[in-house]
């Protein structure tokens, strides 16, 4: 086990500044463009897996460090440039998660490198878990599995909503319910390959920020998919269904469904896109007030700038280390006895919201306009305290498992 460290060994600098030259370099300049055009910025992603970031070799790299630190330190740098360009290139990480959480070996190294595709014909996939009626509430989720033995076929019906990569995707990770019965205990994740008939792209949603990732309905008609596509496989499934009963026989309500594992997994990993994102919008605030000038001085001379300015450091510099600390502890195996990864992306996200407004005060009206970053970064930072459970979703995990009663 890995000591908890707050110093990046030499290697994770490196890494640290490669992916932060990149961030300055393409992934900035190209920012601003890819936010009015609302589109997935393939350019970007392309350029991303030339150079080895968005790939498997790279994603694993970074999940198995030893120290935790690898995915989270790659997030802030990547969402220090841009949330949106950053989302659309680490998006199909959440649908390898999913799959790396519940998967077989074989599932892992079949469908992750489709994912990722190779660099000259760069791939995306997608996880789909929200519905229309059930987001936060995922006990509500209407999206049917049903097993047809003869044929060793799953068939899939339902409509996902908010899915990043949704109908685009090259490879499709779908939660649905298999047994109505269990409620969110009576879930299952299911990989729907490229080119499946029935799955079709919805709605694609036109958004407040986050522009640059694509993110739309998937609406799954009658789809059919083989018995290896169930994650983790029937056998498994069978016998957590039937610890699910029996605990809901006697009136326990402990088992974990399919989503809620991908989520646990990769909650930190939101909060450090949060922590870059209010990095950034800190850093531009902070070379504002140094250089604006007002009544013949710096602004940052005013008291008033200057307290803003040292909260916003101390409370970005707080999130990081709740982000650090619930990352080590995932990849070391330690328990989240008080919600540890629920509490790191609730402090983050509402960080990010409050620095980035900050520093558009501190700008004033150039912060309000599109001359300036900082409107954007606040237009993105919304996304961190809804988007993988809400504030309030985090504040409910957290009361629920420090209080000790079931999380369902």
């Amino acid at each position: 086990m890995a000591e908890f460290t707050m110093e990046l060994n030499d290697e994770q600098k490196e890494v640290r500044d490669w992916l932060h030259g990149f961030a300055a370099d393409v992934i900035r300049p190209a920012a601003a463009v890819w936010d009015e055009r609302e589109e997935t910025p393939w350019p970007v992603i392309q350029e991303a897996a030339k150079v080895g970031i968005y790939s498997l070799d790279f994603y694993a790299q970074q999940y198995f460090d030893a120290t935790g630190l690898g995915i989270p330190m790659a997030m802030e740098e990547l969402f220090w440039g841009d949330a949106g360009i950053a989302l659309s290139i680490v998006g199909t990480g959440l649908a390898a998660v999913g799959v790396l959480a519940n998967g077989t070996e074989e599932q892992i190294g079949t469908w992750i490198p489709q994912m990722y595709g190779e660099p000259n014909d760069v791939k995306v996939a997608a996880f789909c878990s929200s519905e229309p009626d059930a987001g936060s509430d995922v006990a509500s989720m209407r999206t049917r599995a049903v097993y047809d033995e003869a044929k060793d076929e799953w068939v899939i019906n339902g409509t996902k909503t908010w899915a990043t990569n949704g109908g685009i995707a090259n490879v499709h990770v779908v939660v649905a319910s298999v047994d109505p019965g269990l409620g969110s205990k009576g879930h299952a994740s299911f990989i729907v390959p490229p080119g499946t008939p029935g799955l079709t792209q919805g709605q694609k949603f036109k958004k407040h920020g986050i522009r640059a990732s694509h993110t739309a309905e998937v609406v799954l008609d009658g789809v059919r998919v083989p018995g290896s596509c169930l994650l983790g496989g029937k056998e498994k499934l069978d016998e957590r269904l039937a610890r699910a009963r029996e605990k809901a026989r006697k009136g326990g309500d402990r088992v974990k469904n399919a989503a809620m594992a991908t989520f646990e997994a990769s909650r930190p990993a939101v909060g450090a896109m949060a922590v870059g994102t209010a990095r950034a919008a800190y850093e531009v605030a902070l070379d504002y007030a140094r250089t604006r000038e007002q009544f013949g001085r710096p602004i940052i001379d005013n008291q008033g700038v200057a307290f803003q300015l040292a909260d916003m450091r101390t409370q970005i510099d707080a999130a990081r280390l709740l982000v650090w600390r619930a990352s080590w502890m995932a990849v070391n195996g330690r328990p989240f006895e008080a919600a540890e990864g629920s509490m790191s992306k609730l402090f983050a996200s509402e960080t990010a919201k409050k620095v980035t407004a900050q520093a558009i005060q501190i700008l004033g009206g150039n912060g309000y306009t599109r001359e300036y970053p900082v409107e954007r970064m606040h237009r993105d930072a919304a996304i961190y305290t809804i988007f993988e459970g809400t504030s309030e979703i985090q504040r409910l995990v957290i009361a629920r498992t420090i209080s000790g009663m079931p999380i369902r």
